[in-house]
């Protein structure tokens, strides 16, 4: 929408330009009357020069008078041609890919990023703004039409994956420098502590009785006539075994070449091989998977697992003091120094952005070129005529006065030549 203050000059400046033309007309009639032969030359030239300019200003946006003269209306009768020219212009001499490269290897955005962030509040000011985009994003995602497209395409994408041979790599990267014993090691300790803890050591002995109750009552009862207490004697038998189990733990976490360690070598190495060429196996793990992803369960606790993140993102959003406001801003305060003391972190930032500027910008270039002409070829004729002489029309009333009175001293020019040579 053109602004009320340049419409307002351009009108003014066409009143003057019309003013002078009206001026020099009626200078002329006067002159004639009087006899004023050099005033006359004068207004003559001049009167021509401004219907001339006056001409060739209005046949830009319309017709003169209404009147379909060929070639004129030029800019609402060429707007196709017109946009795609300057849709085209604009690409090729301001959007080039090597311009861009070269205007962003100037500017050094890496060090204009850290500049900015290291400056105080401008941190939280980032934060604040992502905040409200992780908002927008959560409540975009909480549309029960986006939740099912977005858990359907994770169920799709998850049923897509090759587990056997993921597993497989998995397997094989952990047994890389003796990772999977490492594993085994942690897992010992683990199993071990487990077994320390007395209600772990009651519930055996328990166990023991009621299975011994269960499978030998007999014996049970036999036991309580000899005035054994079974209760005791499961403490006792649990006891033991569990004090076994230990010194097995133990005799495996200090020798790193126990049997039970190569043997847990081969059952890694066994898997790994099977997971890799046996077909039979494979499709078994296949399956699992998608059961697995097929059971109601999942889809529920996918739901209920986005519902819990999402009901604390909100809750922590709305909290003045709000902990992923603070952790973005902490992450911004971070990045910004990271860059400031690490001059190749800035180069490493410039050299991605560049290559992601090169290998957007032959897309974006035609993309915006395509939106200028399509935006332009979708005006109405008026509403670019008047957008466009809005814009410059207040100059080219400059070319009519400038028209009129060069005009005018050039038809003295003429007049006085004509006199000298006669």
């Amino acid at each position: 929408m053109a602004h009320p203050d340049k419409i307002a000059g351009l009108a003014r400046m066409k009143r003057l330009a019309t003013g002078a033309l009206v001026g020099v007309a009626v200078l002329l009639v006067v002159a004639r009357l009087q006899g004023w032969s050099w005033v006359g030359a004068f207004a003559e030239a001049a009167l021509i020069g401004a219907l001339a300019d006056w001409f060739a200003v209005v046949a830009l946006f319309r017709h003169p008078l209404g009147v379909p003269v060929p070639h004129t209306a030029i800019l609402p009768r060429n707007k196709a041609r017109l946009a795609d020219n300057l849709a085209e212009f604009i690409r090729d001499r301001f959007l080039d890919t090597a311009s861009l490269v070269a205007r962003l290897r100037a500017a050094q955005p890496a060090d204009r990023v850290a500049a900015w962030l290291r400056t105080p509040g401008n941190g939280d000011l980032l934060a604040g703004r992502l905040v409200v985009v992780l908002a927008e994003s959560v409540d975009f995602m909480d549309d029960p039409r986006v939740r099912r497209l977005f858990l359907h395409a994770l169920r799709r994408r998850a049923g897509s994956l090759d587990m056997a041979d993921g597993l497989g790599r998995l397997l094989a990267l952990l047994t890389e420098q003796g990772r999977h014993q490492a594993l085994l090691d942690e897992g010992l300790a683990r199993l071990a502590h487990w077994l320390d803890d007395p209600a772990v050591r009651q519930g055996f002995a328990r166990m023991i009785v009621d299975v011994a109750g269960h499978e030998y009552p007999k014996v049970v009862a036999t036991l309580g006539l000899v005035g054994i207490n079974p209760a005791e004697l499961g403490e006792r038998v649990s006891a033991g075994i569990l004090t076994g189990v230990h010194g097995l733990l133990d005799e495996v976490a200090r020798d790193p070449a126990h049997p039970r360690r190569q043997a847990f070598d081969e059952l890694i190495a066994a898997y790994i091989g099977r997971l890799g060429d046996d077909q039979v196996f494979r499709t078994r793990v296949d399956q699992a998977k998608r059961e697995f992803l097929a059971h109601p369960a999942v889809g529920a606790s996918l739901r209920e697992l986005w519902d819990d993140l999402r009901a604390w993102l909100t809750r922590d959003m709305q909290r003045p003091d709000s902990r992923a406001r603070r952790h973005l801003a902490s992450a911004a305060a971070a990045l910004g120094a990271a860059l400031a003391d690490n001059p190749s972190l800035r180069e490493s930032f410039n050299e991605h952005l560049e290559r992601t500027v090169e290998s957007l910008a032959p897309e974006l270039r035609d993309g915006l070129a395509h939106h200028i002409a399509a935006t332009m070829k979708a005006w109405k004729d008026e509403d670019l005529v008047r957008e466009v002489e809005v814009s410059v029309g207040r100059d080219l009333q400059f070319i009519r006065l400038n028209g009129t009175f060069v005009g005018g001293l050039i038809g003295l020019a003429l007049y006085a030549l004509t006199q000298y040579a006669a």
